[in-house]
């Protein structure tokens, strides 16, 4: 099974690099980001890394078969040699490099944070995506305690890594990662003062945390570092509402303000698509264990979300039961159609 899947993803991926040479293409100036690619990322996690979809090298060829103005990915490798031809290949293919990485934990983890900082400069990136939470907010955490140590030890890990992107004049991106909701994002970015310390704006995000998408644009678009773009769908939901990605135009988001309003503020920001193909996320608002970190928030945000489930919602696709084959054929479905729409309506 194994084998047959490596077998059609590589085929794929040579489809995608001889359509390339042989037609000529559209070209967007949004990217894409390996989440966008979420189901065949998950179908090759046991190949070597430099083997899998996802490995920086071959990830930048693909996208550029699709013809996206660049890729927001992890380094694969953090040898120079790597780095170099990755730099070289985004040149040659005119496509921009993001690099998503970890923050440091500890002093002991500052010396793999720089070796990640100047690999990811030596390629060309000049923006380096992270996230302070790797789940979601209302999942992970079961007391308020486990809420305030995290809080901790995310500034701990943000003082930690300032001086290094200082230093070697690299931009960090922290994501709005169903993490922090608007106000407390922002008294991170205003504590820390630093140039080298910005956003990456997720469209979506904050509706898993009750807050208004284009609100959450107007907010975080003068801290804007990268962009994940996304469009969401909604669907009523016993306790609380579903929410997932959807094609560009097929969801409830304004994204012809959202683009505008953070193209005001940043005008040389990277818009990278986060199209992510996979099953609607639960988000249970009306439980009580989903209030342990949020009893601050006013009743009129919760009332103000269910009152857009009741009036957008509607039924959302389910992929998860399907063929491997059949989930990775909607998820570049999906990631073309947002491609086209981009360009179409957004000036991407």
């Amino acid at each position: 099974m194994a084998g047959s899947r490596r077998t059609f993803l590589r085929s794929t991926v040579g489809l995608a690099a001889a359509g390339t040479a042989a037609v000529a293409r559209p070209k967007y100036s949004m990217g894409i980001g390996t989440a966008a690619c979420m189901q065949r990322g998950r179908a090759d996690r046991d190949v070597s890394p430099f083997e899998r979809f996802t490995a920086t090298l071959r990830f930048l060829d693909y996208c550029n078969g699709l013809g996206a103005g660049g890729i927001q990915a992890g380094l694969t490798s953090l040898d120079a040699a790597y780095s170099a031809r990755l730099r070289d290949n985004a040149e040659a293919y005119g496509m921009y490099i993001e690099v998503s990485a970890r923050l440091p934990k500890d002093d002991t983890d500052l010396d793999r944070f720089e070796q990640t900082v100047r690999a990811a400069r030596a390629a060309g990136a000049g923006v380096i995506r992270t996230a302070m939470l790797s789940g979601r907010r209302y999942e992970t955490f079961r007391t308020l305690e486990s809420w305030k140590a995290f809080a901790q030890q995310s500034w701990t890990s943000l003082t930690l890594a300032e001086p290094v992107l200082s230093k070697h004049r690299m931009k960090i991106a922290v994501e709005n990662h169903k993490d922090w909701r608007i106000g407390e994002m922002i008294r991170i970015l205003e504590r820390i003062e630093s140039e080298a310390v910005g956003v990456t704006v997720d469209t979506g995000n904050n509706m898993s945390l009750l807050e208004d998408p284009l609100a959450t644009a107007r907010a975080f678009a003068p801290y804007a570092n990268s962009i994940h773009l996304k469009d969401m769908g909604l669907e009523s939901f016993d306790d609380g509402f579903l929410l997932a990605e959807v094609p560009f135009g097929e969801g409830c988001l304004d994204l012809k303000a959202i683009v505008n309003t953070i193209r005001s503020a940043r005008p040389e920001v990277r818009f990278t698509l986060e199209m992510i193909t996979r099953d609607p996320l639960e988000i249970p608002c009306l439980r009580e264990e989903y209030w342990i970190t949020m009893s601050r928030v006013p009743g009129s945000d919760l009332a103000a979300s269910l009152a857009t489930v009741r009036g957008r919602g509607r039924p959302l696709p389910r992929i998860e039961h399907l063929p491997l084959e059949e989930r990775i054929r909607i998820e570049e479905e999906n990631n073309r159609a947002c491609l086209e729409y981009g360009r179409a309506h957004l000036g991407l």
